[in-house]
């Protein structure tokens, strides 16, 4: 049985051309196309698609606002369709709090060559949504209060200036990374970060993150010297490095050909932790499609690092660290809302690490 698809879009070009597009892969076949929200409802009742493409922007009813009534009333896979501004971004965000499952751009591609690998990317998204976890959302609890983990005393100086805490994550990993932020005291040891996402969203992201977290979180710009209580994300548009140099962490980045399809890739960052930190790092992998940063997970856990993956009871996409756990690189897996109190776990088990 092919994937069944509903489009909601109020451009009729943008319509014919997904329509076009998804209807090009044998396993997925479009079952309507509607103008606005309000026609979407009725087409939902009546079609019962599996999967929904949705715009932001329409008439009679924004996307945000349908989003969260459906998510509230019928949760059912959804992937947000917009432009990449830096206004979309935040919009995007928004979109994926409130339970939609992946993102992407309109289609602006001018030659065939660039269209045909939107066009499959677009039916891969699709192909993941309909195979994710979504569960039914309330507005009280779109945005819980994080569970708070207070650590059994303060680290070391020496452990919070040795130590380093490594996380790689995809689809769905804008929230599984904000729940496990928002749960971390203030003192840690420096926290380096890949999420894949477009460059023009990883500014929105990082400053959300710091509005949401004890710790301070940034967008990496390359050059900074890791710091305890300081997070870092890597831009969209870069691989990230750590890189020793005058005897100090430095962050270091690169744009290398993509790794895994992806720059930044989650295992550029763990091959170059486990290289530099060896037994004073802790691995992190969360929800995402395909296999990125299981490589990067073995090497960290050959060097001595203790890794820990999302279990798939809370994954949205139980993908990378399914491949993770497959490879024999993670030590423990943890619910979502147990990662933060694994993570200090692991750093209080590390010899000297009371202060």
């Amino acid at each position: 049985m092919p994937i069944k698809v509903l489009i909601v879009d109020d451009s009729a070009l943008m319509r014919a051309l997904l329509t076009e597009i998804i209807e090009g892969a044998p396993d997925l076949e479009v079952v309507g196309a509607a103008p606005d929200p309000i026609a979407a409802r009725e087409m939902i009742k009546a079609l019962n698609p599996d999967v929904l493409t949705l715009d932001v922007e329409m008439p009679r009813m924004n996307g945000l606002e349908f989003l969260d009534r459906l998510m509230r009333l019928r949760p059912m896979p959804v992937v947000m369709i917009s432009s990449f501004t830096a206004a979309g971004s935040e919009v995007t965000l928004k979109a994926l709090e409130l339970g939609a499952v992946d993102y992407l751009a309109k289609p602006q591609a001018q030659n065939i060559t660039l269209l045909q690998d939107y066009a499959e990317e677009i039916r891969e998204k699709i192909r993941t949504a309909h195979s994710a976890r979504v569960k039914s959302t309330t507005r009280a609890a779109v945005s819980p209060a994080p569970t708070f983990v207070q650590p059994k005393g303060g680290f070391s100086p020496r452990l919070l200036k040795e130590s380093v805490i490594a996380i790689g994550a995809s689809t769905g990993g804008t929230e599984a990374i904000k729940e496990v932020l928002s749960a971390l005291p203030a003192e840690m040891p420096p926290i380096v970060m890949v999420q894949h996402m477009p460059e023009s969203f990883t500014p929105s992201f990082a400053q959300r993150l710091n509005s949401l977290s004890r710790m301070t979180v940034i967008e990496a710009q390359g050059g900074e010297r890791l710091q305890p209580g300081m997070a870092y994300l890597a831009p969209g548009h870069s691989h990230m490095r750590v890189r020793k140099s005058g005897g100090v962490m430095v962050l270091q980045l690169s744009q290398d050909e993509p790794v895994n399809r992806h720059r930044p890739a989650a295992d550029v960052l763990f091959m170059s932790v486990a290289e530099q930190y060896g037994k004073n790092a802790v691995g992190v992998i969360l929800t995402g499609m395909g296999k990125d940063g299981a490589s990067g997970l073995l090497a960290m856990r050959r060097a001595g690092a203790w890794n820990i993956g999302q279990d798939q009871a809370s994954c949205v996409v139980y993908g990378m660290p399914r491949a993770a756990a497959e490879l024999g690189a993670l030590d423990e897996a943890a619910s979502l809302e147990k990662i933060s109190g694994c993570i200090l776990g692991a750093l209080q088990r590390k010899p000297d690490a009371s202060s």
